[in-house]
């Protein structure tokens, strides 16, 4: 892992009226994966949501490989390389697994490349290719995550964005998913900026981790450091 792939300095965030980010800094290492915790209401949402720029009014600095990314279009975010799988999954319920996978890759041009990307997922989520021509809404909940992050890997980003992805779903599934994003790590380098409730899972996936309070960060540091630090262990380890 070189320097950052994502620099956040100095971010204010609100929706409307209300503040939610107050000054926050943070960083995404290239090759590394970041996760991001906090209580319910903390702001890891909105994090999310402003350097992707949905719905969020931002001040501040947010740096993608040194190219400041603040005020643009969410088009064009993407469009550079951030992938956003968003809290409930955003599945495309009426198209088939197949057809929201080629939606991943709507910035790119129709070629062997993005077939052989399809087929890359399915065997990343060998069980999407049973279901590649089943409309996605009739899918488990477990098994619309997958769509989602491979939808979202089918853009070819160089920064995976995860907003709960172990929400409602089976233990078993969980650990599918968070193996798959380690591998994707190892084989690709590529960033990854999770929030995530589930501490413990977080934090052995991650190399860096911050944790957000009222909307700034309250600790940050290695993985290693916040799963040995007493305040996280009171909170989130329950230890």
């Amino acid at each position: 892992m070189s320097g950052p792939l994502l620099q956040v300095r100095g971010l204010f965030a609100a929706y409307q009226a209300s503040p939610v980010l107050k000054s926050v800094d943070l960083d995404v290492a290239n090759g590394g994966i970041t996760a991001l915790l906090g209580a319910n209401g903390a702001g890891k949402t909105t994090l999310l949501r402003s350097i992707s720029h949905a719905l969020v009014s931002t001040r501040g600095q947010i740096l993608l490989d040194g190219q400041s990314i603040a005020g643009l279009t969410s088009d064009a975010i993407a469009r550079l390389g951030v992938a956003h799988v968003p809290d409930g999954r955003g599945t495309f319920t009426q198209l088939t697994v197949e057809e929201n996978l080629l939606v991943g890759a709507i910035t790119r041009r129709r070629g062997a490349d993005v077939r052989r990307d399809i087929e890359r997922m399915y065997a990343l989520f060998p069980r999407l290719a049973d279901y590649r021509s089943k409309p996605a809404g009739l899918l488990s909940g477990g098994e619309q995550q997958m769509v989602a992050i491979a939808r979202a890997l089918m853009l070819k980003p160089r920064l995976l964005m995860l907003d709960e992805p172990s929400f409602g779903l089976a233990p078993l599934v969980i650990r599918q998913i968070f193996e798959v994003l380690a591998q994707i790590n190892r084989d690709s380098g590529l960033g990854i900026l999770v929030v995530e409730q589930n501490a413990r899972l977080a934090l052995d996936l991650a190399h860096t981790a911050y944790v957000l309070e009222a909307g700034s960060v309250a600790i940050s540091g290695s993985a290693q450091a916040l799963r040995d630090d007493p305040r996280v262990k009171k909170a989130y380890l329950g230890i």
